[in-house]
């Protein structure tokens, strides 16, 4: 992951998407009113209206476009948002900085054989999907590190995704423009002193499921949810490069800062 100088200022055509709320496609027209609205494929720049939902599901619908995504903040939680004002867009977008996001790419096999691809932008997370604990073996670039881990769950984190359900579960977080993903325990149960690993961007991480059939376990994907897994490898994709404007001194590099001192 890396973080690139200011942009160009040459936004002229805006795209501009919404959440389905009634109020944010009320704000939606509002901006076309006063901006104009060009098809996203001819667009310098998509505007999103929404919460981080919107912005994630934004980010992987152009992704490999390289078109640069500004969000106004018109959900619940925004982290991944600029504040929402209807006035001076094409100049705050021009000012903007722009945070360069590479996501994760991961690889899944089923127990029936199945095979699934998928990107995710903040984690990719396995789960017990059943009342049975779940028991995981975790190797690192082909070496294995963890025999048996016995959790409910186990997640892989860019640093964009740091502050999302990988600080939920007690992991790290992570300045954006760090070479590194977080691996982290979802309550784990043993061993019982494993809190989690840093490891190096370029790493493969590769994780099977113990008896599978006994325990099954689904990953996610951001979104993206495959069940009853046998095999999951992730690691960082650093072909896609997903470009995120945020405003001057409230760059994403800073809402991270900050979360590491609980404001």
């Amino acid at each position: 992951m890396s973080v690139s100088g200011a942009l160009p200022n040459h936004h002229k055509n805006l795209a501009f998407l919404a959440s389905s709320a009634p109020e944010v496609e009320e704000a939606r027209r509002r901006l076309v009113a006063k901006y104009g609205d060009v098809p996203p494929d001819e667009a310098d720049c998509i505007v999103a209206l929404g919460g981080d939902g919107l912005m994630l599901r934004t980010l992987h619908r152009f992704m490999g476009s390289r078109k640069p995504i500004y969000g106004m903040n018109r959900g619940s939680v925004g982290f991944l948002m600029n504040e929402y004002r209807e006035t001076g867009l094409r100049k705050r977008i021009a000012d903007a900085k722009p945070s360069i996001v590479h996501p994760l790419l991961m690889r899944a096999t089923d127990t029936h054989g199945g095979e699934f691809t998928a990107h995710a932008i903040n984690e990719v997370s396995l789960l017990r999907q059943s009342s049975q604990i779940a028991k995981l073996r975790v190797s690192v670039n082909g070496k294995e590190r963890l025999p048996e881990l016995v959790t409910d769950g186990i997640l892989v984190s860019t640093p964009a995704g740091s502050t999302a359900y990988n600080l939920s579960a007690h992991g790290p977080i992570l300045p954006l423009d760090a070479p590194l993903m977080a691996l982290t325990p979802i309550s784990a149960f043993r061993p019982r002193r494993w809190h989690g690993a840093l490891l190096p961007d370029g790493a493969k991480v590769q994780i099977d499921v113990l008896e599978a059939e006994k325990r099954p376990v689904s990953v996610v994907a951001d979104h993206d949810e495959f069940r009853d897994v046998l095999h999951v490898d992730v690691e960082m994709d650093h072909g896609a490069n997903l470009v995120l404007l945020h405003d001057p001194g409230h760059s994403l590099e800073e809402r991270i800062l900050r979360e590491q001192f609980g404001y």
